[in-house]
């Protein structure tokens, strides 16, 4: 099976600045891939270059088998992007944008005005197909960049910061509407500031900064090596911590909150039942336990600091 993308020591200077330094990366065909990093890491770059709009200074960038150089009309055809700008022609009604758009990558016009109306009412706003686009609301705009980048019928769907700026309800909205294309076969490459989003819609995500990657992992392998909160809470308070020797390692603190047993350690759940037996057997009464899972955001921020201190020479 060709991948998705497949990215080695990719490369690209803007003068003394370097925004992407060696990155290697492969993103199977048909997953859910998320790429993370804070501002400045590369995203935006990375993306560009996989879109013909910049051109990469060394390594080399496939996408389904083709040079995005070589081989950039293939390319190109096989992406669809949705920008986190709205960079639309805003003279015309939203549908005949479609319509251009589609034209531009070789469909008839007959063709191309059945996908505009297929995708309109695909993302929910087909009954503002005569509408220009400044005239929508911010979530419909949302929601217009990717029709724009469906109109095609890409293979792999790009899209940049997709829920920037709207509300709740039109966040939840988006993300049954990207998984249900993912579920239909399309690869997505996902970039986003909501955490949140990462962790609940991507099958991988890869951690991007300064212009490197950082590590690549399932959410849930990436949540392992962060810290979790287990806390047990006894029928009759307790005034100091007991010693704890379950865990076997795992355990990176214990202390004592308001009566409460707090600790500390890495894949909390696994530790858990080991504690509750060990606490049982040394004759206290539980009558609460709760695990308190750190986030995929803590772990992001702690990796990403972490990171920039070793880049910037230790400096935080």
């Amino acid at each position: 099976m060709v991948a998705a993308i497949e990215i080695n020591d990719l490369r690209k200077h803007y003068g003394d600045v370097t925004a992407l330094d060696g990155v290697s990366l492969t993103v199977p065909e048909g997953s859910f891939f998320g790429l993370l990093g804070p501002n400045g890491a590369g995203k935006t770059t990375f993306i560009n270059v996989l879109v013909g709009l910049v051109r990469k200074s060394g390594g080399e960038a496939r996408v389904f088998g083709h040079d995005v150089t070589d081989d950039y009309r293939e390319a190109r055809n096989c992406i669809g992007l949705a920008p986190q700008e709205f960079n639309v022609d805003r003279f015309f009604p939203i549908r005949e944008v479609l319509e251009h758009k589609a034209g531009y990558h070789g469909i008839p016009a007959g063709e191309a005005r059945e996908r505009a109306d297929e995708v309109l009412k695909q993302v929910g706003i087909y009954e503002k197909r005569d509408t220009r686009f400044d005239w929508l609301s911010g979530g419909m705009k949302r929601r217009f960049l990717i029709a724009r980048a469906l109109v095609t019928d890409p293979d792999l769907l790009i899209l940049d910061e997709p829920t920037a700026g709207v509300d709740v309800q039109l966040r939840h909205d988006l993300w049954d509407l990207i998984t249900d294309l993912n579920e239909g076969g399309t690869t997505i490459l996902l970039t986003t500031h909501y955490i949140e989003e990462a962790e609940r819609l991507c099958d991988e995500v890869a951690i991007l900064d300064s212009g490197n990657v950082v590590t690549v992992a399932t959410p849930d392998e990436l949540m392992d090596r962060g810290t979790d909160r287990i806390t047990v809470t006894f029928r009759d308070p307790i005034q100091s911590a007991p010693s704890i020797a379950a865990g076997n390692g795992q355990v990176e603190a214990v202390d004592v909150q308001d009566g409460h047993l707090v600790v500390s350690a890495s894949r909390g759940g696994l530790v858990a039942p080991e504690l509750v037996r060990e606490l049982d057997a040394a004759g206290y009464e539980i009558v609460d336990l709760d695990v308190s899972r750190t986030s995929l955001e803590e772990v992001f921020v702690e990796m990403t600091r972490t990171e920039s201190a070793v880049t910037d020479g230790g400096q935080p």
